[in-house]
């Protein structure tokens, strides 16, 4: 008998990080994909689970980087992950200011 092998998608373990809370469900206000960021601002990146598109990945969720530009809608954004400079890009709706 052969065993199923266990999905290790760009979301696994992520129950209790991508969960809203009970009165913060459905889509969030307009205002969180609208805003605007300028360069070397602070943020605090805080995955939004109700919008997928431009989510980063659970890794970066809670970490503080610079805003580097734009690119299309989304933002270039400098994270320190460890010892190393990352660059990830990431749409307002996952990111606010510090």
């Amino acid at each position: 008998m052969k065993m199923v092998k266990r999905s290790k998608g760009i979301r696994n373990k992520t129950r209790q990080i991508l969960r809203k809370k009970p009165r913060q469900r459905g889509l969030s206000p307009i205002t969180r994909a609208l805003q605007e960021f300028e360069e070397d601002t602070p943020v605090a990146i805080v995955t939004d689970p109700s919008v997928h598109k431009g989510m980063p990945h659970r890794r970066f969720h809670g970490k503080t980087g610079y805003v580097e530009g734009k690119r299309g809608t989304a933002y270039v954004v400098r994270v320190r992950q460890g010892n190393a400079m990352k660059q990830i890009i990431v749409r307002p709706e996952h990111l606010k200011r510090v």
